[in-house]
Order: C-alpha cells, then structure tokens, then sequence
C-alpha cells in the first residue's frame, strides 16, 4: 500500500514535494523517476517483497514501461505464472511487476485479470503515454488535474500532493451541493474546482493534450438492463456467496507483515473474522471501538462476544468526547469535506492497531452487497404495502404520528425520539410519495432540496439551480421495476459507496500507515448478488438473508440472527457539549457572511433545534463545520 504521484514534464524538485506530502502512505520509502515527458513518485509502504526489489517506480527490462502503484493485486502468482509460460521474466516478487509485464502482454485489457485494490499509473516512453487506472469498486484514490490548452496533467493518490502545484484553490459549487446531500462528494468533481478523480472501474489514456476515458468494468454486463437470475434456486446463491468469501479472505491474508482485523459485533466483520480464524492457525489480532456512553447502543459487548468466540487475541478503544478535537487533523487527510463522523473512531482505532498489525481485514461493503441499510427495508415495504393506500390516507396516516406518545414512538421507530419533530417530517415525506428517487432522498439526504434553498446564498443557488436529482436518480436508477430492490443498492455503491465509506476507511488507515483490506467487495462477489433475485438479499424484512444463511456454522447463531444496527458516533452529545464551542466559532456571521456560501440565519436556526431535533440538526452541524474546517485549513489559509 503506497501513495503514488507524478505529471508530463520532468520537474525532480515539484515530484519530491508531491511525494513528501504523502510521506505518512508510504513511511518505508520513497523513489522518483524523470524524464524527458514525464515525472513520477512513489510512497512505499511495505506489504509484499520487503526488499530493494520491490521499490518504485518500476520499470521493465527495456526501460520503456515505468509504473508507480498504490494497491495489493491478490492473484498476483496466478497471472505471474501465465506471463512466465509467455516467456516474461521477472526480477521481484511483487505484484507490481506483474502489472508491468500484463500491461506489456495484454495491453489496457489487463485490467479484466486483476483481482484486488489499486491504483496505478504506467508510463509508456515508446509513445509517450500516460495510461491510469483504478480498481472496480474504488478501494484506492486516485485525483488528477487536466489543462486543456496546455495539456498539463497531474495525478495523485492524495489531493494535497497536486496542491504542491500552483493549481488555483476554488470551491467547486456543484460538489458543495452533493456534499450537504450525501456527506461526501460523490460525482467524479472534487470539492477543489478543476479537480477531478478517477471513477471507480476506469481507466484514462493521456497523450499530448488529449485525455480519453474508459470504463472497464460493470457488476452486470449492462446495468440500464439489469435482469436478475430466476433460474438459479436458493442453494446454488447459499453455495456460491459461502465459496467465494472463503475465497476472497483467503487470498487477502496474502501478506509478509502482521493482520489483524476491525470487529464491530455484526454479521459483516464477524464474518471476516470467523473466516480468518478457520483459515489461520494461530489467534486472530481483532481491533472494537466503543464511546462509554451507558445510554447510548455500544457494539463493544456484541464484540467481546464474538472475539470470546472465536478466542482472538482481541484489542479495544473507547473514544472520548475530547477526541473529537482532532477533527482539524482528520479534515487535513481527507482532502475533501466528508461528515461521516465514524471518521474519528477509524482514525484512533488505526493509530492503535499500527502497534499491533500493518494490515487489518474489514467488513465494509457488506451492508451495500447484502441489503443490510434500513432503506432497503423501508424501500420495499412502502412498496409492497405503503402504495396499496390513497396518497391523501397516508400523509394523514403521517400526521397521526405526532400525537403518539414518545416512549411508544421510539419504540417502533428506534432514534425517533433523537431526530424529534424534523425526523418526523422527513417520514411524512417519505410515506406521503410513490416517487422512487424522492423516497431515497428523504432517508438519506443530510438536507433536503428545500432546505439548502433556505441556506444557500444567493451565489450558490444560483450556482446549483440545475441539479435534479429527482430527475437524474429515476432515469438513472429508478427505471426497472422488477428490480426494484437491486436499483436502490445499485445507486447506495455508484453514489456512496467509493467516496464515502472506502475513502473514509483508506484515508484513515493510511493517515497512520496502515492497509485496510475488504473481502466482502471482491468484484465475483459483486458480480454475484447484483445478479441475484432480490429475495436472496432481502427476505420478508430479513436482511443479508443469504449471507445468514451462508455463514451458518462460521458464526455463532445469536450473531447470524441478529438484527441490523447502526453504529452511531454520538456527535448530537458532542455538539451539545464540548464541541459547541468550535461550531460557535467555525460557523459565526461574519465568516459565513464574507465566504458566501451559507445564510447565518439557517445556521441559527439548526442551534435552536438541537432541542427539539437533536439529531436531524445535529448531523447538519456536523456537515457544515466539516466544511468550514476544511475551507479554513485548504482555501483561506492556502
């Protein structure tokens, strides 16, 4: 795992700041290569082929191909062996030469072999090429910047190395309106205008000033027709999601340095680590978060569980309200605002496995691949049941949950209670529509369209009027009914999936030279449940029916038959708190009022409804002071 750099001009002073930048990706070296055309750097963190021979950037025998290579390619002997019987020849053990030579032998089209997290950049000297890629589900970053006039091109794993550039720092409209939405930036723009990434599943060619796009992989050949596999019973999906999960964390335990692994208590990670411990002889090294609130939910006995299960050598780390302080620090590595707070417990719980492990298997992906988020559950029953009733019938029905009582309410409905009368409003909304894409919305919108008109400045409505999401996500997603449930996950991993949860999970390993590794998103298994029926994900109410079922005899029943729950870092306590003082301070008048973006008076307003609202407002707080740490710390300060 490694931090990787470079632009197409030779500049040896401009690629050792870029690499520098990203010294914390790659604490075991760092190597540079330029010439006439090109320069690229390279951040090595140590996984595989621990010697000299495994440092990049790398070249082949002629010297005509050099590559710099963020990423573990887990069928790396497999593809090696077919090149050797080819007539390549190799001088390391790395899985980065094997790229090389693929490359050599099969073109763009090596792409297809991989198996595994990466992102590359290949550097052809023969026609002054530079060919990137990254992986299919978009486990590894990859940012670029791309001149037209000039043809200027700069690429990275991490924004802050282009910014040793002197690229001009501007807001990107559009993204600030996809980020008070979904929490991250989830389009192929970044929050930095004229700063773009490189999509999940691409690869782009540049030559000259001419920039060319592919996309090399879909879960389903064509997604806009997706079909699901009605021939197939229950037993061969039970069969065949069981196989190749043993599979995937198998070839993921490939490693020359320690693992260990992140464990939540739920059926995702206690997969991982059942799997892990019938694979491996000695104890698993197992890693729980906790905060130490007694009323709030805590996944650390659900863990202990599992860890006592299992007999790991297990590890814990309880986050405290004062942690959250490190905020700042955690903005600065992810480059990008991004308000998932579970980024602070990840960053601490990283910090502390370093000591332990350099490599942890994880359990994202899980929820996305298996149907496990409450809007799946709740998208299917409005649909099989909701629509049945009137749409007048409904938003009474919607209203009539006012008058019940709270105890009752938080009971149905867990978290009622904290999300208080706005909550409220958005299940009306919800309930109210047979609008596929405005159903989503209200689940998982930070703000809803209203509100951000209500927040926005003049500048940035105007800036972002256009956006539809209602249009864009109906037409995109929404158009195949017999696949109802199976669109609705589609749009959770093409809109939030990369961006949010893998970019989170690798800027906060990386920030303390750790690599994440996620079996549960081998690209076969991706392939596999977006070709199955929707009862194999969901069954009645029942989610990751056929991972519970796969698992039987890997994990203890009372997991297996454990429900869904969320794992909630209590930022409404926080912001209550001790850090109501930052917020106060992040989002003062003045400030808003000279940066332009956000009207004061919606700001106010979101304070006040703390009380009432705790956690619906608090989510909002925590999204704009994301922002403005981020503003401060890469725009004002620059």
């Amino acid at each position: 795992m490694c931090g990787i750099c470079g632009f197409n001009w030779e500049d040896k002073t401009i690629i050792r700041r870029m690499t520098r930048a990203m010294a914390h990706r790659g604490p075991d070296g760092s190597g540079h290569y330029t010439d006439n055309g090109v320069s690229l750097g390279h951040r090595r963190l140590s996984i595989i082929d621990l010697t000299e021979r495994g440092k990049q950037p790398m070249c082949n025998e002629e010297g005509a191909l050099w590559i710099t290579y963020n990423g573990e390619v887990y069928n790396h002997l497999e593809i090696r062996a077919g090149l050797e019987s080819r007539g390549h020849r190799f001088k390391s053990s790395t899985d980065t030469e094997v790229i090389i030579h693929a490359f050599e032998e099969y073109g763009p089209k090596c792409l297809e072999m991989l198996n595994g997290m990466f992102a590359f950049a290949l550097w052809n000297s023969e026609k002054n090429e530079l060919f990137l890629a990254r992986d299919r589900m978009g486990i590894k970053p990859l940012y670029y910047y791309h001149k037209k006039s000039t043809g200027e091109f700069i690429f990275a794993s991490e924004i802050k190395a282009i910014l040793e550039h002197d690229v001009e720092r501007r807001v990107n409209p559009e993204a600030l309106h996809d980020f008070l939405s979904f929490r991250c930036v989830s389009t192929e723009e970044t929050m930095f205008k004229g700063i773009k990434r490189v999509l999940p599943a691409h690869s782009i060619t540049v030559k000259g000033r001419n920039l060319k796009k592919n996309r090399y992989w879909r879960a389903l050949e064509k997604d806009e027709d997706a079909r699901a596999d009605e021939t197939k019973d229950d037993a061969h999906f039970i069969k065949e999601v069981r196989a190749l999960l043993e599979q995937s964390v198998k070839m993921r335990l490939m490693s020359d340095v320690p693992i260990g692994a992140y464990l939540s208590g739920g059926i995702d990670s206690g997969s991982i680590v059942g799997l892990m411990s019938k694979l491996t002889s000695g104890p698993v090294k197992t890693f729980s978060v906790g905060f130490g609130y007694r009323d709030e939910h805590d996944e650390l006995e659900n863990a202990r569980f599992l860890a006592d299960h299992f007999r790991t050598d297990h590890h814990e780390i309880i986050v405290k309200a004062d942690t959250a302080k490190i905020l700042p620090k955690i903005v600065w590595h992810l480059d990008e605002p991004m308000s998932d707070p579970t980024c602070i417990p990840v960053s601490l719980l990283s910090e502390k496995i370093k000591k332990f492990a350099t490599v942890v298997l994880t359990g994202d992906g899980g929820d996305e691949q298996f149907a496990g988020y409450e809007q799946y559950r709740f998208m299917m029953l409005h649909k099989r049941y909701a629509q049945k009733f009137p749409v007048m019938l409904r938003k009474f029905g919607a209203r009539l949950l006012s008058l019940v009582p709270k105890p009752a309410l938080n009971t149905a409905f867990p978290y009622a209670s904290a999300l208080g009368e706005k909550g409220l409003e958005r299940f009306a909304e919800f309930i109210s529509t047979n609008n596929p894409a405005r159903k989503y919305l209200s689940m998982v919108a930070v703000f809803s369209e209203d509100e951000k008109k209500e927040l926005y400045g003049k500048g940035l409505h105007e800036k972002t009027r256009s956006i539809d999401y209602i249009n864009d996500f109906n037409k995109r997603h929404f158009n195949n009914r017999k696949q109802y449930l199976n669109n609705v996950i589609r749009l959770d991993i093409e809109k939030i999936l990369a961006e949010n949860m893998l970019m989170k999970t690798d800027k906060m390993t990386m920030a303390h030279s750790v690599e994440a590794r996620v079996p549960l998103l081998d690209h076969r298994i991706s392939e596999l449940t977006a070709a199955m029926p929707s009862r194999m994900r969901m069954r009645g109410i029942t989610d990751k029916y056929v991972l519970r079922k796969a698992m039987q005899g890997i994990i203890p029943k009372q997991t297996a038959n454990r429900k869904k729950s969320r794992f909630f870092v209590p930022i409404d306590k926080w912001l209550s708190g001790e850090l109501m003082d930052m917020a106060k301070q992040m989002l003062e008048r003045e400030r808003l009022k000279k940066e332009g973006f956000f009207e004061h008076k919606y700001v106010e307003k979101a304070f006040r409804g703390l009380k009432s609202s705790r956690l619906y407002y608090s989510r909002q707080l925590w999204s704009l002071l994301c922002f403005e740490l981020w503003h401060e710390k890469f725009i004002s300060q620059k």
